[in-house]
């Protein structure tokens, strides 16, 4: 009988450590990947409207097919703006997305941490 105690408490042990390591490798990885996911689908949602992509391209063309002067000239104003609009918000959304991943990340760690007893509680 002390051999097959000796097995389970190996098998055991080996779960154990296989557990954890798949709850990290899935939290890190397979959950920054869903993030970066989400991230990137908002930023095309976003284009959809703010057309900074399209703006860009047609940066030089005459706003709604104007070719006076007065039309190229409000063209490159206007254009200017919604690509200046649109990076604020991009770089904005950015920067909270940031934050967001960095809370994600730090989520597990603060907890290990809470539980060693390096974070006092309240």
């Amino acid at each position: 009988m002390n051999g097959v105690m000796a097995i389970s408490f190996v098998y055991l042990a080996y779960r154990f450590t296989y557990q954890i390591i798949s709850f990290f490798r899935h939290w890190y990885v397979d959950g920054a990947l869903a993030l970066v996911r989400v991230f990137l689908e908002s930023l095309e949602s976003m284009d959809r409207s703010f057309a900074v992509a399209i703006t860009v391209r047609h940066f030089w063309a005459p706003l709604y097919g104007d070719y006076s002067i007065v039309g190229r000239i409000l063209g490159v104003v206007f254009r200017s703006f919604r690509i200046f609009i649109g990076g604020i918000v991009y770089v904005g959304w950015t920067i909270f997305f940031a934050a967001v991943m960095l809370f994600w990340f730090a989520i597990p760690l603060a907890i290990v941490a809470a539980a060693l007893g390096h974070i006092p509680s309240q």
